[in-house]
């Protein structure tokens, strides 16, 4: 029988909390929000009491109505823009698929990638049969079976697989962890003197300073000025030719001391045409500048630039700047350059550093914006700093003409032409000066498909400098460390090393490794290195850090083209001499544009008589804008060893679940997807 109520301890009880609460002025200003947390014990008798506390109840399960209702509402948006997404992409990669052209043969190393596509998918169908048998947890033995069962069979392939392809493979990976120790500790380094160099507040000193100097003597004294040669090497650059033109036609130069060569290598006759009216523009404005086409495209951009150095006016000039047809130098950039030859005479080269106008344009661009800011901010400085020796980056610097010829000049018997002159100038006893704070616009590629014809001829043009000049490094006089650096570190560590391991570590072995695991990939080799070397990469341009997981992700992924090129150049395979100019768009910052255009209106004058572009000129140009050839329709494409090696990982991914290996389970899964989104050409520009 339950106690009757005691009324009376009711009564006493709710008078006693309402005088608390009148007198705590903390609960009386919060009794509203937080009422419904309460409980209060009322009597019979207290019939308002008991209503006011209903309402409040009420009040409170409204409120928490609409706020249920306004998460279930922000969910769906959720699930409904995921969704979309989802099917966007499927539908993208279905219309990839059902328009991609099929190619008209294979190359070896996609009929690799496709051996290994087949062997993981038989491993896999193996050890799931295994798995739902319960043949992981209690492996079948050679004594106990008969020799025509599946089970003796696979306790066969447990053999062989214990005793002969695992330790092979177990040795491979070693191999690959040391090199990838080893390159790791010269990306520490590297990062160890950047940092030197910026607390101590390092940078070359400039003999003299034309502003200063000018200042001074009240106007330009031409004879301060030296003879300084510009060259804009260009090949069907519609998009580009106009800004790099003007922006290299403004410098703060004496005209009397620079002549600016537009080197024209264009098949296209109205592209010719268009850059020829672009040079008499500038011509009827008083800028000397001239125009050479050649008949015979040999040597690509290296014949190009060693045809315009045989012209006889050459040996009146002392300097010679070069800048790529998407370049476009600040105004005072040859006066922030030339400065520093003053007093140097073993000085060869001033390299500045490049910068983007469309390192945001998407995330393909943002990408590369991080690989370059480290090449530049890290590695082009340091080098610059400590050896005076660092690989011409082949546009935006400034060369002695005395250092050229003395080196040989241009040859095109490389890809990588600027790397092969800065090599023999370095050979020859020549120091090289990077400048950090002097920076030269230009674009990135947008596309994926510009982006690896890009990587693949930068790759594998060192390999085929390496080949050809390794005999020269050992013969050369320079110093032991000096051929050391070459030899060791800008050659094989830099540039053959890394694409290797990248390539052989996260795309063949650790996929192996889950079929084979009696070969380990220890997990720190898996996370905390890449992650660690990829905070190093990233530091330069601290703005990027939200993008640091998709860059490790996405730099596995070019070890693909950068290992293929590498092969390739280093054996004279396939392509490895094919040269792909890189496709532009024509972007400029808005800055520029606006220098460009005020420099073109202000009225310019000789003799006392105002120069214009000439009439039959702008008809000329303004006719063949209107008439421009219709280009070949662009669209993207599908990437068969992209797409091969993501169904390698993912299939190595279901392969580690078995096994309950969380990290090497997670980086498959993700890193497959990577190869899957960048095999469809789904990063960088759509094509609609």
């Amino acid at each position: 029988m339950s106690r009757p109520p005691n009324y009376e301890f009711q009564e006493w009880w709710n008078k006693q909390r309402s005088n608390d609460q009148t007198d705590d002025h903390i609960s009386a200003s919060t009794s509203e929000d937080v009422r419904f947390l309460t409980v209060d014990i009322h009597s019979p008798n207290s019939a308002a009491a008991v209503a006011a506390a209903a309402k409040d109840r009420s009040r409170s399960a409204r409120q928490l109505s609409w706020i249920y209702l306004l998460k279930l509402n922000q969910i769906a948006h959720s699930l409904a823009f995921i969704t979309n997404g989802f099917v966007s992409i499927l539908r993208t990669a279905n219309r990839r698929i059902t328009t991609a052209s099929v190619p008209r043969s294979e190359s070896r190393f996609y009929k690799i990638i496709k051996f290994f596509l087949v062997l993981s998918v038989v491993l896999l169908v193996v050890e799931l049969v295994a798995y739902f048998r319960g043949w992981h947890f209690s492996p079948p033995t050679l004594e106990s079976e008969v020799e025509v069962s599946v089970k003796y069979i696979y306790a066969k392939w447990l053999e062989i697989r214990a005793n002969y392809l695992a330790p092979m493979l177990q040795s491979l990976t070693n191999v690959c962890i040391v090199l990838f120790l080893i390159q790791s500790v010269d990306r520490f380094v590297l990062v160890i003197g950047c940092f030197y160099i910026k607390l101590r507040g390092l940078r070359p000193v400039a003999e003299t300073d034309y502003y200063e100097q000018d200042a001074e003597k009240g106007g330009m004294n031409l004879d301060d000025y030296p003879m300084v040669l510009v060259q804009i090497p260009m090949c069907n650059e519609r998009e580009v030719y106009q800004q790099s033109i003007a922006a290299v036609c403004i410098q703060d130069w004496p005209r009397e001391r620079m002549l600016v060569q537009i080197l024209d290598d264009s098949s296209d006759t109205d592209v010719q045409s268009l850059i020829k009216a672009e040079v008499v523009k500038w011509q009827q404005r008083g800028v000397h500048i001239i125009y050479r086409h050649r008949l015979v495209r040999t040597g690509y951009k290296a014949g190009n630039l060693k045809s315009a150095m045989n012209c006889d006016y050459v040996k009146n000039y002392e300097f010679v700047a070069i800048f790529d047809a998407d370049f476009q130098p600040a105004p005072d950039f040859l006066k922030k350059t030339i400065p520093y030859f003053k007093g140097k005479d073993d000085l060869a080269l001033v390299q500045t550093r490049w910068s983007f106008v469309n390192k945001d344009e998407n995330l393909l661009t943002r990408l590369q914006n991080i690989n370059l800011a480290f090449h530049f901010e890290v590695e082009q400085q340091v080098n610059g700093w400590f050896i005076n020796f660092f690989g011409f980056n082949g546009t935006a610097g400034v060369w002695r003409i005395k250092a050229l010829e003395d080196c040989g000049g241009w040859l095109d018997r490389t890809t990588v032409e600027d790397m092969d002159i800065a090599v023999r100038a370095h050979l020859c006893g020549w120091k090289f000066i990077y400048l950090n704070d002097v920076k030269c616009l230009c674009e990135l590629p947008e596309s994926y498909e510009a982006y690896i014809k890009q990587q693949h001829r930068w790759h594998s043009g060192p390999m085929q400098l390496f080949r050809l000049c390794f005999v020269d490094v050992l013969q050369s006089k320079v110093s032991f460390m000096k051929k050391a650096n070459l030899i060791f570190l800008f050659f094989l560590l830099r540039k053959l090393i890394l694409p290797f391991y990248s390539f052989t570590l996260f795309c063949i072995i650790l996929p192996l490794t889950m079929f084979l695991p009696e070969a380990q990939l220890p997990f720190w080799v898996v996370s905390y290195i890449p992650g660690l070397v990829s905070i190093l990469n990233i530091l330069p341009s601290p703005r990027s850090f939200p993008f640091i997981v998709p860059y490790l992700l996405f730099e596995n992924t070019m070890s693909v083209t950068k290992f293929n090129a590498m092969i390739s150049g280093l054996f004279k395979l396939g392509s490895s001499y094919e040269w792909i100019v890189t496709k532009k768009l024509g972007r400029s910052s808005e800055a520029d544009l606006v220098a460009i255009m005020e420099n073109e209106s202000a009225p310019l004058m000789e003799n006392g008589v105002p120069r214009s572009s000439s009439e039959s000129g702008l008809a000329e140009l303004s006719k063949l804008e209107m008439n421009k050839k219709s280009f070949k329709k662009r669209r993207n494409r599908l990437y068969r060893k992209e797409l091969g090696l993501s169904f390698i990982l993912l299939t190595a991914s279901v392969r580690s679940l078995l096994s309950a290996q969380g990290i090497h389970f997670y980086f498959l899964l993700f890193q497959g997807i990577t190869f899957l989104v960048v095999g469809l050409d789904l990063i960088g520009e759509q094509v609609s």
